[in-house]
């Protein structure tokens, strides 16, 4: 919640969203959890990014094609939510033709990135359960690529032999640091790199910590391959402080990129703010 003068002065979360909630059950979720700071008479506008423009969200938002400005508040969808004190703006993704992707949320922390940072051009790391590269130029995002990294780390780990090798809470930043090297150097090989990750627990004893960091080394650092021209020649930005962030940076810093963190929130709530000063005018 914030005033016209662009502070916050309220602040609320719900952990429903998509996954556990049908078109019709947004509006009654937001209002509740708005609650006490819902105006009684005037009309709220509401900014939205990410999977409630989805189709399966509260009301499908158009992707902007790329290359384009990360805040495509021209298409944006806007419509006056049943209760009648809210309205809504539905910010749109963004779709590439070729290769195909789609991103929805992301651009919204990018906005949020050029706003706080006008002249930034370089690269830009969105680490998550399908992390995102970005290569930002003139103020638009000019081309993206979707990785499946943190899907197949879950699916490994949880499904596959590697199960039996990867349990207990510790992490081998040792062992992280050397998988990197080892992908970065031959990533043709990973996938038998796994499978040595089960034969070492079978005939060394190796520690689950330890195979689970070599196992989110071999991947990321298979990754950072695979994503080189996004930051070769470049700065990168990675957006986000997990410690999944963290170990991004870690591997990136192996392979010698030029690279900085930062708060992911607090782009989020800068590039919802650009959004709604640009709905405005």
């Amino acid at each position: 919640m914030m005033e016209s003068d662009d502070q916050v002065v309220d602040h609320r979360t719900s952990d429903r969203g998509m996954g556990s909630l049908k078109p019709n059950e947004f509006e009654p979720v937001l209002i509740d959890l708005l609650g006490d700071i819902l105006p009684k008479a005037d009309k709220l506008p509401v900014i939205c990014c990410g999977m409630v423009g989805a189709r399966q969200g509260w009301v499908e938002a158009p992707y902007a094609a790329c290359p384009c400005e990360p805040s495509a508040t021209d298409q944006a969808v806007t419509f006056e939510a049943a209760e009648g004190r809210l309205a809504i703006h539905i910010l749109p993704g963004v779709k590439q033709i070729a290769p195909p992707d789609v991103m929805r949320g992301e651009e919204t922390q990018i906005a949020g990135l050029l706003a706080e940072a006008p002249g930034f051009e370089g690269a830009v790391c969105l680490p998550g359960t399908h992390s995102k590269w970005a290569k930002i130029a003139n103020g638009r995002i000019e081309t993206f690529r979707t990785f499946m990294t943190g899907e197949l780390f879950a699916l490994l780990s949880n499904q596959s032999i590697l199960r039996h090798s990867l349990g207990g809470d510790g992490f081998d930043e040792a062992a992280f640091a050397q998988a990197v090297t080892d992908a970065l150097e031959d990533p043709a090989a990973v996938t038998g790199e796994f499978f040595a990750i089960r034969a070492a627990t079978l005939l060394n004893d190796h520690a689950a910590g330890a195979g689970r960091a070599r196992l989110s080394g071999l991947l990321i650092g298979a990754e950072l391959v695979a994503a080189h021209s996004f930051w070769q020649e470049s700065e990168t930005v990675i957006i986000g402080e997990s410690a999944l962030a963290k170990a991004y940076r870690e591997a990136l810093t192996i392979a010698g990129a030029a690279v900085r963190t930062v708060p992911g929130d607090e782009l989020t709530l800068a590039g919802l703010t650009a959004a709604y000063r640009n709905l405005k005018r």
